[in-house]
């Protein structure tokens, strides 16, 4: 029986990669980027969720989930909204609650309150999706281990649980070993290490894909990238030429040792497009941040211009500028129309605060309407009532005129006739 480390080292020989080529640097080609608007349109639909999902989480993280509504306010510019925080929550009133003056504090709603406890038996029911795609993350590592902090700043990207240190990792004591102290908030030196290596994990989308296929049809077809260029969308003749030479080479599992092959040369760069095409299928919404990825380059062995990688590829990623923010996307996991052809089970829980986002709006704008009409009911009224008494005072005013006229009249004969 091996034991733990000579069972990692075995492991690791037994990944090892040997380059097939000498040692060559990728194409310096360049690769225009070109606008998307399908793809720009799945990353603005969630303006508004993000916006609510980084207020609620300022309750949330607060202590008893309760927060003076005056210092909510003060916290407009950290979670980035485009309107005052009171303005905010009445137009999405069932997100928190406010007690009244004089000293109103924010708190969770009664519909929030049952979308958290939804939440907590979605996490535990898909406890062993989420511990295998845990572990996954750990086995791309070079060193089989992750800090916690890394983890912890994608954990909502993955689908993991805010508390995934104390809710899902000491279920798997087979699994996971957390080395360091954490600290209550995730911040501090500690380390998510792998205990034991599980070959059924090691085993990336693309390699499961072609699995697949083969108990299909019968039999198994290289293990390759989907590539999907947008319409309108054409690839000069030399850069098609090398991107096919590329396609060509056997492909390089992410969960492999890739110490061998050189940096820059067209393996490493299939091994580098590997580990982000699998990083992004294991997101919930197939889709990154990059800043977030550039976090793993050092464990993930990822070069330091690996954004470069993205726009090498067009027809494998698509990096959308919207948001403000730089966003990788997987272009096989989205349909013609910017939806998600393969649905996270753990999307259920976006899905449901949108619901409770929507139920509040629709709430706010009938509320709206409401007023609208009785306002312009009053100003019917109210104009009704003007005209009436324009005419009024018209006819008055003329009445007044020949009246006037009449006592003048009889007024200038007594004066002659004296």
């Amino acid at each position: 029986m091996l034991l733990p480390a000579a069972a990692a080292a075995a492991a690791r020989a037994a990944t090892r990669l040997v380059p097939l080529s000498p040692c060559r640097r990728i194409s310096s080609l360049k690769v225009p980027w070109k606008r998307d608007p399908v793809l720009d349109a799945a990353i603005t639909r969630d303006r508004r969720f993000r916006q609510a999902s980084r207020l609620v989480r300022e309750v949330l993280l607060s202590p008893g989930r309760r927060l003076r509504f005056r210092y909510l306010t003060k916290r407009r510019e950290s979670v980035k909204l485009p309107v005052r925080v009171p303005t905010f929550l009445g137009r999405y009133p069932t997100l928190l609650s406010v007690s009244p003056p004089p000293e109103p504090v924010a708190s969770p709603s009664p519909q929030l309150l049952a979308l958290l406890d939804f939440a907590s038996r979605l996490y535990e029911h898909h406890a062993p999706l989420l511990a295998s795609r845990l572990a996954k993350l750990l086995m791309i590592s070079s060193t089989h281990a992750l800090p916690v902090t890394k983890i912890a700043s994608a954990k909502r990207d993955f689908g993991l649980p805010d508390d995934f240190l104390v809710s899902l990792v000491p279920k798997y004591p087979d699994l996971f070993r957390l080395v360091g102290d954490p600290g209550p908030d995730a911040s501090g030196n500690a380390f998510l290490e792998l205990v034991a290596w599980d070959g059924k994990l090691a085993r990336s989308v693309i390699e499961l894909k072609a699995d697949k296929e083969a108990d299909v049809v019968g039999i198994r077809p290289r293990s390759n990238f989907t590539v999907k260029l947008p319409k309108g969308f054409y690839l000069k003749k030399e850069m098609r030429e090398w991107v096919r030479d590329w396609l060509e080479l056997p492909y390089v599992s992410p969960y492999a040792d890739a110490s061998s092959l050189c940096p820059g040369s067209p393996e490493a760069e299939k091994r580098t497009i590997g580990v982000l095409h699998e990083m992004l299928s294991l997101t919930v919404e197939r889709r990154m941040a990059l800043p977030i990825i550039g976090k793993f380059c050092d464990e993930y062995r990822l070069p330091n211009a690996f954004p470069n990688a993205f726009t090498r590829h067009p027809g494998i990623f698509y990096v959308s500028l919207k948001g403000g923010i730089k966003t990788a996307l997987l272009r096989d996991a989205y349909d013609e129309k910017g939806e998600l052809v393969d649905r996270d089970p753990m999307l259920e829980l976006k899905e449901r605060f949108v619901a409770i986002m929507e139920e509040g709006h629709k709430n706010y704008l009938e509320d709206l309407k409401r007023k609208s009409e009785a306002l312009q009911k009053e100003w019917e009224i109210a104009g009704h009532e003007g005209v009436k008494l324009a005419a009024e005072m018209e006819e008055q005013l003329e009445e007044g005129w020949h009246s006037g006229s009449s006592e003048g009249d009889d007024d200038t004969d007594d004066a002659y006739a004296q």
